[in-house]
């Protein structure tokens, strides 16, 4: 498996693999309207030209990807997928340690996930993430934010 910087001839590809692998939180929320499942390709163009994207590839296919944003030192991690048949092999855990390396001058990296999201949560932890604070959005959705400073 490698992990690299994906282009923009591999956005229809990570859509693709975005909408599939957000199955799971829409139905765990009950709410399939939720953003990764609604994203366009156009807006999704627009967050591809202001960040960082990186894929996961196994035999040629897109098994994976994360984005996100640095801004001041920050990276504002964002939508870390993995195929549904690909999970627990540590190709999440990769991508993350990945991201966070992608810039010398990134000194804090900050996410953000669902209360009821448990395996992402401990995936976080174990990465080193502290919970900040948790914000309630309805009566189904409280979003937990999590930081860690990188030494």
């Amino acid at each position: 498996m490698s992990i690299r910087a994906a282009q923009s001839t591999d956005l229809s590809a990570i859509l693709q693999l975005q909408y599939e692998a957000y199955q799971s939180e829409a139905e765990l929320y009950q709410d399939y309207s939720i953003q990764p499942l609604t994203q366009t390709i156009e807006e999704l163009e627009l967050e591809f030209a202001a960040g960082v994207f990186l894929k996961a590839e196994l035999n040629g296919r897109i098994v994976g990807s994360v984005r996100g944003r640095i801004q001041d030192g920050v990276l504002s991690i964002g939508k870390l997928i993995v195929a549904q048949s690909r999970q627990n092999q540590g190709i999440g855990t990769k991508l993350m340690q990945a991201i966070e390396r992608w810039d010398a001058n990134i000194h804090r990296c900050e996410l953000f996930t669902g209360h009821k999201s448990l395996k992402n949560l401990a995936l976080y932890e174990r990465l080193g993430y502290i919970k900040l604070k948790e914000i309630p959005i309805n009566e189904n959705l409280t979003l937990v934010y999590l930081a860690k400073s990188k030494a």
